[in-house]
């Protein structure tokens, strides 16, 4: 086995291996996403969510993580789309976003 062999089976497994990940963290990401316009009486729209970001940062703790910034779209009424953001740092939620928006006459809330 050479050197070089080695090194690109190495390289190949840590991007699957970066590639699986990435793919639980948007589906948890999505997940909260769900939860969040469940609990607001909205709709998720497209079951899609867009990375907007990725970078190494630094949490409070002085531990070195990938933020990601996904974005994905909502509605009230089925009629206007609106934005939300969810960003994580690491595996933790730090902030879902929802853009303002109008609630139809029948439900009370205000948001």
């Amino acid at each position: 086995m050479s050197l070089e062999f080695l090194f690109w089976s190495l390289l190949a497994a840590a991007l699957i291996s970066f590639w699986w990940q990435s793919d639980r963290t948007k589906q948890f990401a999505m997940d909260k996403a769900l939860l969040a316009c469940k609990q607001q009486d909205l709709q998720f729209l497209d079951q899609t969510m867009v990375l907007r970001g990725l970078r190494p940062v630094r949490t409070s703790e002085g531990q070195l993580v990938l933020r990601r910034r996904y974005q994905f779209e909502f509605t009230t009424t089925g009629q206007a789309r609106y934005k939300g953001k969810v960003t994580l740092l690491g595996n933790r939620v730090s902030s879902l976003e929802l853009e303002p928006h109008i609630m139809p006459e029948s439900n009370k809330r205000l948001h």
